[in-house]
């Protein structure tokens, strides 16, 4: 058994030996105990992976793939602002709808029919087509089911009635955006009018049939629209429109499409678990028909399918919520489990090799007790991260961080134990001289030098286990040591890394000032779906006016104090001063009810006169009745409206709410705005404070991490400086590749903190305890001992998810994307940035003990791939 480590000279405690000698002999334990009875150890977890593997039973009913409840903030201020115009406001769709007054979305189909190419919508043709479009929709038995106002479905577009012939003079002389009274800013599209507002074309025009959704209808809603679904588009195909093209759209399609993404994404664990084997097996396939490693490889990547088996199955028998963004977890995990792998064989390599005789426990032994203090740093950091992304305001961030955490957990456990049983059972095979592929003994061939090589590889191989003993250095070892290490010391070649760097960095900083914030809609919808092009059509002829924001008073006030309705005014002047705000299409009960006043046809000087008269006003505008929530004696609460225009972008959306919110907060009059889109529009309230908390945590929690196991403080600045460096490097290219920061990229920058870690640490440490004299020596040393396996660690880890890279749906490909600027950074700040930049800062930190450099050598061997 290995020696145990002393401390330096001088050292005492401040070295690693006062928390590595502990965990040592916990892992030199636990490897005599897996080598003593390996069969336990293969099957305790394959029965715990059969038994949390049934938790797949509550697959059902744990999906919970809500867009809004898993990608808005759970406390966001619009939820509650819901609620409130939901008790003050309630809607009657059977008698009163009104569907700028919703407090939600709304059950609805809408469709968008865009003129033939150089035509208006207007015109003959177009109207012919769009009214066989609404009477194709109309018998389908809409009328059973849609929602009214006044005895009457409500319309699905105020200008249906004027696209009969019968009527069509009228359009000759329609007013955009509003026509006697009716605002067409949602109706109609791609409007050219003149200078008095006539309008001479339009490009497209949108039809929106609004469903009940309160009592006994709703349900029939439901199916209606999903009937809708399924028939509309042979429907379309059946009409054979010439003049226009149709989008069509419903209340429930965002849902279906986003459930839908994880079913798109299975075919491609195949396609990954055959990436990861053959990676596995080419990385430690052998010349040798007895010491191929190739089961070892297989069982590598078993051990990680069943962390995700058994964590997966806990998560499931927990009631943790299973959403689409945990599907990205297994091509993680893989990766990462197969780079334990790696460590696991050639730690145990580098053992075979130094103790040609010794029994199986005591080379076991001396294996967990060099692999296994890498791994658990490796996995204690990446757990970690996750752990702390669970603190977050986004539901799906917390189910992914939970899940995943988990898992690697279980690989962790299961590297320890199933796999290191699988290392003994392999041992014996040799020792007893078996073929790797039948377990048949192998004889000594007399006429051996005279076959060909590949004969005596799959049919001999070596034979013996003494002349297999004898093997050279690993290939890559010595390409890192001989030409890579000494090609990036060179002086010309460190200051073009130097200058390389500072381009790197001005990038990634610009970049950053370019980041945009939220998720957008569309992109929870399958690349191919119908979604896509209706979307494509709104934002290009419907997207000049945005939503119509209720502005509640939220209090009872004293609406016939005249200064009380100053005030009222006084704030909504304010409120349409904003740049998105159109004042021309607001619209106030309060407005409307002073005028009369004013014009002497009512009084409402008192509280009784003020609350008596408010009936004529309901005579006039009989929705202003659904706008004023009253008792006898008092009004609880009221509303009017704003109208936003020209918001097209994320900044736009983050800014109108800011905005609004603002001006409403300042007001001396108790307000709120509210529209259904703020409830998505919430995100960007949160999301830069989570990021910013989750990173400055978790990179702190890294740091404490690296001193009780490395405490070297030079090697913890040159941590330091790869976590920060990396994520302002994946923060920023990720917007060159049109990624925004939202939940689903917030999870990936967490799990950067972790792999930076990976890559960074070993390098540095391993440079400041070299016992090399100069410091491009020592630079050279840490990437010959380390430069391979920092290297297969990141083309492991991208196998894992490359795969992705070909999905339909954007939150995977997206996963991809920032995971590979992850593994791209992390590893060209190992094996580039850092080595150089050490060469700079070499005699800063340098251990004076020599000794250390065999040290080193006996800890880092681990990493190495099997020869």
């Amino acid at each position: 058994m290995a020696e145990p480590r002393r401390p330096a000279e001088g050292c005492s405690c401040r070295n690693t030996d006062c928390v590595e000698r502990p965990l040592r002999r916990l892992f030199e334990g636990l490897g005599s105990g897996v080598a003593a009875c390996p069969w336990p150890f293969v099957l305790v977890p394959l029965l715990l992976s059969g038994g949390l593997g049934a938790g797949f039973l509550f697959l059902p009913q744990r999906q919970a793939n809500d867009i809004e409840g898993q990608f808005t903030p759970t406390w966001g201020p619009a939820k509650t602002e819901r609620d409130f115009v939901r008790r003050h406001f309630p809607t009657n769709h059977s008698e009163r709808f009104s569907s700028p007054r919703l407090p939600t979305e709304g059950a609805y189909a809408g469709l968008i029919a865009v003129a033939a190419e150089g035509s208006s919508v207007l015109a003959r043709a177009a109207r012919h087509e769009v009214l066989r479009l609404d009477a194709a929709v109309r018998a389908r038995g809409y009328e059973q089911v849609c929602a009214r106002s006044g005895g009457v479905c409500a319309s699905a577009n105020p200008l249906l009635p004027l696209l009969n012939d019968s009527a069509a003079a009228a359009l000759e002389n329609l007013v955009f955006p509003v026509n006697d009274s009716i605002f067409l800013g949602a109706a109609l599209g791609g409007v050219q009018t003149d200078a008095g507002g006539r309008v001479l074309s339009a490009r497209a025009l949108k039809l929106v049939y609004y469903l009940r959704e309160d009592g006994p209808a709703a349900a029939e809603s439901q199916r209606w629209l999903k009937r809708f679904l399924q028939d509309i588009p042979s429907e379309l195909a059946a009409l054979g429109f010439t003049s226009i093209q149709v989008t069509y759209f419903t209340s429930l399609s965002r849902q279906q499409e986003f459930e839908g993404n994880t079913k798109s994404v299975i075919p491609l664990f195949s396609v990954t678990y055959f990436l990861t084997i053959t990676f596995s097996i080419v990385s430690c396939l052998r010349l040798s028909c007895i010491r191929n490693n190739v089961w070892l490889a297989c069982c590598g990547v078993v051990s990680a399918g069943l962390a995700v088996l058994s964590s997966f199955g806990l998560m499931l028998f927990c009631g943790v919520p299973f959403v689409v963004t945990v599907a990205n977890a297994p091509f993680l995990i893989l990766g990462v489990g197969v780079d334990d792998m790696f460590i696991m064989i050639a730690s145990w390599e580098q053992s075979t090799r130094k103790k040609e005789k010794s029994n199986v426990k005591s080379l076991l032994a001396e294996t967990y007790a060099e692999a296994a203090l890498s791994v658990t740093i490796t996995t204690l950091t990446d757990v970690l991260a996750f752990f702390i992304g669970t603190w977050t305001a986004f539901p799906s961030v917390r189910s992914f961080c939970l899940y995943t955490g988990t898992a690697f957990v279980f690989c962790y456990i299961y590297t320890m134990t199933f796999f290191g049983a699988i290392i003994v059972l392999n041992h014996k095979r040799e020792q007893g001289n078996r073929h790797w592929l039948t377990c048949m003994p192998v004889g000594v061939d007399k006429d051996q030098a005279e076959k060909s090589c590949l004969y005596n590889a799959c049919c001999i191989g070596t034979c013996s286990r003494e002349s297999s003993q004898l093997e050279s250095e690993h290939p890559m070892s010595i390409f890192f040591k001989k030409y890579y290490g000494p090609f990036f010391t060179n002086k010309w070649i460190k200051l073009l890394v130097v200058l390389l760097y500072g381009t790197y960095l001005g990038g990634s900083i610009y970049g950053c000032t370019q980041i945009k914030e939220g998720i957008d809609l569309r992109n929870l919808a399958n690349d191919d779906s119908y979604v896509i092009p209706y979307y494509d059509d709104d934002d290009k002829y419907f997207s000049a006016y945005g939503p119509r924001v209720m502005v509640v008073i939220t209090e009872s006030v004293d609406y016939w104090n005249e200064t009380v309705r100053l005030g009222i005014e006084h704030c909504t002047q304010n409120l349409e001063g904003i740049s998105y705000v159109d004042k021309n299409l607001s619209e106030s009960w309060l407005r409307v009810y002073t005028k009369l006043a004013e014009h002497g046809l009512i009084k409402i000087n008192n509280k009784t006169l003020f609350i008596s008269n408010l009936p004529t006003l309901f005579q006039i505008v009989p929705s202003f009745e659904w706008d004023i929530n009253k008792t006898q004696d008092k009004i609880e609460a009221s509303r009017f409206f704003i109208q936003m225009v020209n918001v097209t972008s994320a900044v736009d959306e983050k800014n109108l709410l800011n905005q609004l919110r603002e001006t409403a907060k300042q007001c001396g009059i108790p307000l709120m705005v509210y529209h259904p889109a703020f409830i998505y529009y919430d995100q960007y309230l949160v999301i830069v404070q989570n990021t910013i908390q989750n990173i400055v945590v978790a990179a702190g929690a890294m740091l404490i991490v690296s001193l009780l196991l490395i405490p070297n403080p030079l090697c913890c600045l040159w941590v330091t400086f790869a976590i920060a460096s990396v994520i302002v490097g994946v923060a920023g290219f990720m917007s060159f590749w049109n990624v925004n920061l939202d939940s689903i990229s917030m999870i990936n920058l967490v799990i950067c903190i972790g792999f930076s870690v990976d890559f960074s640490a070993h390098i540095s440490y391993a440079f400041v305890t070299s016992g090399e004299s100069s410091a491009n020596k020592r630079s050279i040393e840490a990437l010959s001992l380390l430069g391979y396996p920092v290297l297969q660690g990141a083309v492991s880890t991208i196998l894992g998810v490359v795969v992705l890279a070909a999905a339909k749906t954007y939150i995977f490909r997206t996963f991809f994307k920032i995971m590979f600027l992850v593994i791209l950074f992390g590893a060209l700040h190992g094996l580039v940035f850092i080595p150089v930049f050490l060469t700079f800062f070499g005699n800063f930190g340098r251990s004076p003990h020599n000794t250390k450099s065999k040290r080193l050598e006996l800890r880092f061997r681990n990493y190495k791939d099997c020869p």
